[in-house]
């Protein structure tokens, strides 16, 4: 057991949990750190050339904390100088060892999108609840969100990220990319994500999103040809998916005059609210890790962020339906 120093054990008699901490141990209960830090092993440097390297573990929690609280690489050390839990988080001893500095953080974020490591951390993720029967099959959501990419991403011929590009959406003009994803009708489990540029439509992915076992889809007006885009299957099996698809508000407009039922309306409505689940991952993503803007360019790069993100938002969902035990499990 590790001795505790004199900070440990003046913290250790606080009254009140922080909601950070409270997060953190949470995450590091169920996060299978060890096969993760496995699968970077086999690429990560030896530390025979050159300085000592740092340790699996300890740069992998660094780059979760910064993903989480969606923080550059020079913050993020700043925070956890700053921050006992965060400290505790990636167990460093200010006796022995300091914080990975950031240029060593950045090397580390490189090696995992050179080897799409994000990729497979989301595969592990969504592996772990399928055998844990957590994620439901039969039944899917289907959605899109824009993420906006801000001005600094011009490069020094003043030119903007040829990936990136513009595209209207309720009278509004973005520019930036799409991801899409798709949940499972039960719980709002994201088991497969994609990144596209933002100009592109959204329902020419459902090739990369539609699973051959499913047996009902939802989706809102973006996708209201999905059943032409499946090319690989065949018209049988597109004729056993029932698509719960949401028609354009224009198609459903009424006289504000009319007293009667409005049948169009409450059945759109229905629509809506079965497929509501999709925007919690969306929710956690963009408004509790904050990341609503590419932060670097290239579709590739934020998208191994993405993997990563919705892969932990995966587990957030997890953690709160208190089916921790049933994922490490698995």
């Amino acid at each position: 057991m590790k001795q505790q120093t004199f900070s440990d054990i003046e913290y250790t008699n606080r009254k009140k949990e922080t909601n950070r901490e409270e997060f953190l141990d949470s995450m590091y209960e169920i996060i299978p750190c060890e096969y993760w830090s496995n699968l970077i092993e086999e690429y990560y440097p030896s530390g025979k050339r050159g300085r000592p390297s740092k340790g699996i573990e300890t740069m992998l929690d660094m780059y979760l904390m910064q993903n989480w609280f969606n923080l550059p690489d020079t913050a993020i050390e700043d925070a956890i100088y700053d921050s006992y839990a965060m400290r505790s988080f990636i167990h460093i001893d200010f006796l022995s060892e300091q914080v990975p500095d950031a240029t060593t953080l950045l090397k580390f974020r490189q090696l995992l999108e050179q080897h799409k490591i994000g990729e497979q951390i989301f595969a592990d993720v969504t592996g772990r609840l399928e055998r844990a029967s957590l994620i439901m099959h039969g039944r899917t959501i289907v959605d899109a969100t824009i993420i906006t990419t801000p001005n600094s991403t011009k490069d020094k011929e003043n030119k903007r990220n040829e990936e990136m590009h513009q595209t209207q959406k309720e009278n509004k003009w973005y520019f930036g990319m799409k991801v899409h994803f798709v949940a499972d009708a039960r719980c709002g489990y994201v088991h497969t994500i994609t990144g596209i540029s933002a100009n592109v439509q959204g329902v020419s992915e459902a090739g990369n999103l539609i699973r051959r076992n499913d047996e009902v889809v939802y989706g809102d007006s973006g996708y209201l040809n999905i059943s032409e885009h499946l090319d690989y299957m065949d018209g049988e099996q597109i004729a056993k998916i029932d698509f719960v698809i949401n028609v354009r508000p224009s198609s459903v407009k009424m006289s504000k005059s009319y007293k009667g039922i409005r049948w169009d309306e409450n059945i759109e409505n229905r629509k809506s609210s079965s497929r509501c689940k999709v925007e919690h991952p969306f929710l956690i993503v963009k408004r509790q890790f904050g990341y609503d803007k590419t932060a670097y360019k290239g579709i590739a790069k934020n998208m191994n962020r993405f993997n990563v993100l919705f892969a932990c938002a995966n587990l957030l969902i997890c953690i709160r339906a208190g089916q921790t035990k049933q994922f490490c499990m698995a």
